[in-house]
C-alpha cells in the first residue's frame, strides 16, 4: 500500500457527510488511515482539510483552531433543527432590513455562553442530542458553551428577509444558534439557509480540491511538516533514537521547534524547556 501523510484540503459540496468526503478520498489516494480537521454538516459545504496517514495526529493540535463561514439567515420562521432539514415551528410577520441588522452585530463580538442547538452532536449522558431529539424525547437539557466571534459582517439582502454573512468565529461555534439568537434580538425567528466554510486555521478554500479534482489527479498533498510554523532543528541519530524512546535530550535553546532525524525525516514538533526537549506533537 502506498504510504501517503499529509493533509489535503477538500472544497466539500452540499447534500454529502463529511465522512463519505474522507472515505471517499482515503479510497482514491490509498492511504492508510484518513480523517478531518472539524465536520461540517451534510447540508454545509465547503472547506474540508482531510488528514491522511500520520496527519491523523494532527486532530487535537488543530482541535481550537478559528473558523470563517459565508452563511444565509432568512429572517420570520425558523425549524425544530434550525435550518432547511427540520419542519417549521414557529413565525411571524416582522421584516427585517439592512439598519436593523447592522444595528445589532456589535452585540455577537466577543465572547458569549452560546446554547447549542437541540439537534447537534452534543453529548448528553453518551448519547448525541439529536439521537434523542429524534427519538422523541422532550427535554432535553443542553447546557451554554463559551464561544468567541471575532467578527461578523453583513454582505448583502438576496431577497425579503434573507441575508448573507461573513463570520468570522472560534472553533466550537453553532452557526444555526448564532441565527436563532440574531432572530431574537431582532424580535422574530430565524433558520439558517446555507453555510459554507471558508478558512480553517491557516487554511483557505481558494487552496482547495473537489472530489472530482482528485479523482482526475489535480491534487496536491500539504506535507505535515509545512503547517508549522517554527524553526527546525536536525538530530543525531542517537539524539532522535533518545527522544522517540521517551528520553528528555538536553538542547541549548528553549521553544518550539520542528524536529528531524539524521535523515532529514520529519518527527514532529518539540518544546524545549529548561533546555530539556520532549514532544509537542510526535508524528512517527
Amino acid at each position: 500500500m502506498m504510504v501517503t501523510n499529509g493533509i489535503i484540503l477538500v472544497n466539500k459540496e452540499r447534500g454529502i457527510s463529511s465522512n463519505k468526503v474522507v472515505n471517499k478520498v482515503k479510497y482514491l489516494l490509498k492511504a492508510d488511515k484518513a480523517g478531518h480537521l472539524g465536520t461540517l454538516d451534510v447540508l454545509g459545504e465547503g472547506l474540508l482539510p482531510v488528514t491522511l496517514g500520520k496527519g491523523t495526529k494532527l486532530f487535537d493540535y488543530f482541535f481550537n483552531k478559528d473558523k470563517v463561514y459565508k452563511t444565509v439567515f432568512k429572517f420570520g420562521l425558523t425549524t425544530t433543527t434550525l435550518d432547511l432539514e427540520g419542519e417549521v415551528t414557529n413565525q411571524n410577520d416582522v421584516e427585517v432590513n439592512l439598519e436593523d441588522i447592522n444595528s445589532i452585530l456589535p452585540q455577537f463580538i466577543g465572547k458569549h455562553a452560546q446554547l447549542p442547538p437541540v439537534y447537534s452532536a452534543k453529548k448528553i449522558n453518551g448519547k448525541k442530542a439529536y439521537q434523542l431529539a429524534r427519538a422523541g424525547v422532550e427535554e432535553i437539557e443542553l447546557k451554554p458553551k463559551t464561544i468567541e466571534i471575532y467578527s461578523v459582517k453583513l454582505l448583502r439582502q438576496i431577497e425579503h428577509n434573507t441575508f448573507e454573512f461573513k463570520l468570522h468565529c472560534s472553533s466550537g461555534t453553532y452557526v444555526r444558534s448564532v441565527c436563532r439568537d440574531m432572530a431574537e434580538k431582532l424580535s422574530t425567528y430565524g433558520v439558517m439557509l446555507s453555510i459554507q466554510r471558508t478558512r480553517c486555521g491557516d487554511f483557505d478554500i481558494k487552496n482547495s480540491y473537489t472530489l472530482e479534482d482528485i479523482e482526475r489527479g489535480n491534487y496536491k498533498i500539504i506535507p505535515l511538516d509545512s503547517i508549522f510554523d517554527c524553526p527546525s532543528i536536525n538530530l543525531k541519530s542517537e539524539e532522535s533514537e533518545k527522544l522517540l524512546n521517551g528520553v528528555n535530550i538536553h538542547f541549548f535553546k528553549d521553544g518550539i521547534f520542528k524536529a528531524y532525524d539524521d535523515n532529514l525525516k520529519f518527527l514532529g514538533v518539540v518544546q524545549v524547556s529548561n533546555n530539556k526537549m520532549s514532544f509537542n506533537l510526535r508524528l512517527i
